[in-house]
């Protein structure tokens, strides 16, 4: 057999070869994949801190060249800031970041902002700016590039300024190569969904032709922050019990299933052990592989573990889901409804959902469903997303509704853990829990919506009555004056003033 060569190659490495899987396939999703990543993380930067998000994007030709696709992307924020030791590795080191923790947030692989710096890097070879204070006296600026075969940031300049005014947040401003004239329906509905569901964020967008668009808050409340959570019992596989078991300091197998697993008490740890057939006082720490392994197994089997608490979440609620909605939609109507928490595989999560009728609400042959995740809009592969297929298996009529009618869907799940279908982040698995909270949420709203429009339907039908009713009672009252023989004409007006008031009763 011929000699084999092989080969070992960095993680920055792997997605330059195979950037498409994260949204960067080509020069129209690179440009709005990266518009939609580096706010990701503005958000993400700003709402954990309870800061209302002030969120500027500037999009400019290089040089003032307009005929080559070649862009500055500026994106400006008032977030927490990121230490200084740490923005090379946040921006230039694929795997590292804040987001590998148990805990809801927009990112999940640790990847978009760095994918963003190294699709840039590779379409202009130009650096990448970043400046960021955490609102200490020193404001920092560097200037990097990523060594792509050793996966490692290169800090080409590093300036230091005095921050007297305390300013907090970070600027990242990068060039690269895209489309914006065939991505720009799909990054100005990016941004018109994302103020949707962060109806508490100032957001401002200034594209290379210098129009202008702002998307003002209208609420002054944040949604509650969402909070670090243990692994679920459910949730563990036999790599995350080993690294846990690493790193305890529990003695017993009931000190450790109460100390590192998700509301898991003294009682239900002695259940489950005695269950599993392994000792109270058994040491983790000197467990054998075989054990972890039929530990972990246990666990998948054991019935008696409470369901993961979901007030490690933060949903919109629905207060602050119909002011968005309200704000970008102007609907004559509109319903939202918040699922109780649920849990897929050990993870918990919420579905909130709302329908809108009329004011700006677009109509078409097909029904405008808006989804998103972790408060993120997803634009694009809608019809391999859980919730398209629930939409169009509802039989609208039953509600009043019928295709071509102005009504919209909304649906948002949040949960520390998202199924997503790809890395790109725009499909939501179809997970059999997650389906039937969508499905039930959109039946809640859309019943909702069906007797409004019942209502209106029913109004409409008297109104028209009414009208009939005023336009001959004036004759019948005339030709019944002269039956009777009398000469002066009863009150008709009292009796149409009546009628209205039964009417819109």
């Amino acid at each position: 057999m011929a000699d084999q060569a092989f080969q070992e190659i960095s993680p920055a490495d792997f997605f330059y070869r195979n950037k498409e899987i994260a949204g960067f396939a080509n020069p129209v999703r690179a440009i709005f994949s990266a518009i939609r990543e580096l706010m990701e993380n503005s958000l993400d930067a700003t709402e954990p801190l309870g800061i209302l998000p002030d969120i500027y994007i500037r999009l400019s030709f290089i040089d003032d060249n307009e005929d080559e696709n070649l862009f500055v992307l500026r994106v400006e924020d008032n977030g927490s800031g990121i230490p200084a030791d740490y923005v090379p590795l946040a921006f230039c080191q694929f795997l590292f970041s804040s987001k590998y923790k148990l805990k809801q947030s927009r990112g999940t692989f640790g990847l978009g902002g760095t994918m963003t710096i190294l699709y840039g890097q590779i379409t202009t070879n130009r650096p990448v700016k970043v400046i960021s204070s955490t609102g200490a006296p020193k404001i920092y600026e560097y200037t990097l590039m990523i060594d792509i075969e050793r996966n490692r940031p290169i800090i080409l300049d590093r300036k230091i300024y005095d921050n007297s005014d305390r300013w907090h947040g970070t600027i990242v401003e990068i060039s690269l190569e895209g489309d914006y004239s065939k991505a720009m329906p799909k990054i100005l509905e990016y941004l018109k969904q994302t103020a949707i569901v962060n109806p508490y964020a100032n957001i401002t967008f200034v594209d290379p032709r210098g129009r202008l668009y702002k998307f003002e808050r209208t609420v002054l409340t944040l949604p509650p922050p969402p909070k670090e959570t243990l692994p679920h019992p459910h949730g563990v596989d036999v790599e995350m019990v080993y690294r846990i078991i690493r790193v305890t300091k529990c003695r017993t197998l009931l000190d450790f299933m109460q100390e590192h697993f998700h509301r898991v008490g003294k009682r239900i740890a002695q259940r489950f052990l005695d269950f599993a057939g392994f000792p109270e006082d058994a040491d983790p720490r000197r467990l054998k592989p075989e054990e972890i392994v039929r530990l972990v197994q246990a666990m998948r089997n054991f019935n008696e573990f409470l369901p993961p608490d979901a007030n490690c979440l933060s949903p919109l609620g629905e207060e602050i889901l119909k002011a968005g909605i309200m704000k970008e939609l102007e609907p004559e109507f509109v319903a939202v409804t918040q699922r109780k928490p649920s849990a897929y595989s050990g993870h918990p999560f919420i579905v909130e959902v709302g329908i809108a009728y009329g004011g700006k609400v677009p109509s078409g042959e097909d029904i405008v469903l808006y989804r998103f995740a972790n408060k993120i809009p997803l634009v694009y592969d809608e019809s391999g997303d859980v919730s398209w297929k629930i939409v169009k298996s509802i039989n609208w009529r039953k509600y009043g509704l019928m295709p071509g009618m102005p009504f919209a869907v909304l649906v948002h799940i949040c949960s520390t853990k998202v199924p997503w279908k790809t890395v790109g982040k725009e499909m939501i698995a179809d997970r059999p829990e997650v389906s039937r909270e969508i499905l039930n949420g959109i039946r809640d709203v859309a019943r909702q919506l069906g007797i409004y429009l019942s209502r209106k339907e029913r109004v409409k039908r008297e109104k028209a009555r009414l009208s009939v009713f005023a336009k001959y009672l004036p004759k019948i009252a005339e030709f019944s004056t002269r039956l009777a023989g009398k000469e002066k004409m009863p009150d008709i007006n009292e009796i149409l003033r009546r009628a209205r008031r039964l009417e819109e009763d």
